[in-house]
């Protein structure tokens, strides 16, 4: 469980150690602790900011439930699609997630899903709100990497520059590893690129510019415009070093979706300026937020159940009503 991660061009070096924590028989993983934090900041994000997109606060732990669900099931099917011949002579082991095999692109994917499904149950508005996941999962998306950095995976092919990084257990993978598998000529004895840092890096930076253009937006969904297009720029390039990537045929999967997604980032917003200046601008574009109802929604004052503001009952009339009910008793 121990492995002792180095920097030889930094000077550093890590005795790590996957078990964060042991209680009794059960062995919590630094892995797990990573994801967890990941997604309370990213929650925390969400909360902070809701009332920003005219999301009501109270709803978003329910929508996110729906998310949360439909996200790990989608990332692991996504592994297990791709993975296959691994798995289709012990079928058991696709639940068992506990010893690895999640699909990043699955997890958006049944994500998106599971939101769309919340927002619907919950009754808020879907765009609003995937504008308002699109930060939260770069949180979590930057902080779950380092779990790659414990685990020792992730990593890319080698690299003279003074951050690549190697370790025991690194230079063991390559050594049972063929050239084709990992899609590069590579030497066990040579650092690898921390792979792992340039995508947290990348969430990170993706970060700051999502605050400071989530103040400036000009409609609903341009902000999760922006994450998909920022992911999937930043995965098509990272995603070209790595040596565990899931392929089909020649092509890194990961590579080609980010592409896909990056190119129908940029043409779905240039499609969304052209309408916001014509004439005839559809009604689902703009913020919601700006809207009587979205600044009630976001101020906890909408009545789902009837479709209006919420009726508020005068300090005054309350207490003629409890005198006259005292009088009746």
């Amino acid at each position: 469980m121990t492995d002792v991660i180095s920097f030889p061009g930094l000077g550093l070096e890590f005795e790590i150690n996957r078990v964060a924590l042991s209680l009794g028989s059960i062995d919590i993983y630094w892995y797990a602790v990573l994801i967890a934090t990941g997604f309370m900041l990213a929650m925390l994000f969400a909360f902070k900011n809701a009332k920003r997109f005219g999301i009501d606060g109270d709803r978003i732990v329910d929508v996110i439930f729906f998310a949360m669900i439909l996200g790990i099931i989608g990332a692991r099917a996504y592994y297990v699609a791709f993975q296959w011949d691994m798995y289709k002579d012990n079928l058991s082991e696709i639940f068992n997630i506990r010893g690895g095999g999640l699909g990043f692109y699955g997890g958006i994917i049944g994500g998106v899903l599971g939101l769309i499904i919340g927002c619907k149950v919950r009754g808020q508005k879907i765009l609003p709100f995937l504008d308002l996941a699109g930060g939260a999962v770069l949180i979590g998306q930057g902080i779950g990497r380092w779990g790659n950095f414990v685990n020792s995976e992730a990593f890319g092919c080698n690299t003279n520059l003074p951050w690549g990084m190697t370790s025991p257990k690194i230079a063991a993978y390559i050594a049972r590893h063929s050239e084709e598998t990992m899609g590069a000529v590579m030497d066990p004895s040579l650092p690898v690129h921390p792979t792992f840092f340039y995508e947290s890096l990348w969430c990170a930076i993706g970060l700051l510019v999502f605050c400071y253009v989530m103040k400036k937006r000009k409609f609903d969904g341009q902000m999760f415009l922006f994450y998909l297009g920022w992911n999937g720029f930043g995965r098509m390039l990272i995603e070209g070093l790595r040596t565990d990537s899931l392929m089909i045929g020649p092509f890194r999967i990961s590579q080609l979706l980010g592409a896909l997604m990056f190119i129908f980032a940029v043409c779905a917003f240039r499609v969304a300026l052209k309408f916001l200046k014509s004439e005839n601008k559809p009604e689902w574009l703009g913020i919601f937020v700006e809207t009587e109802k979205g600044k009630l929604v976001s101020e906890g004052k909408w009545d789902y159940k009837n479709n209006c503001e919420k009726a508020e009952v005068s300090e005054e009339k309350t207490e003629t009503e409890e005198a006259e009910n005292g009088n009746n008793n």
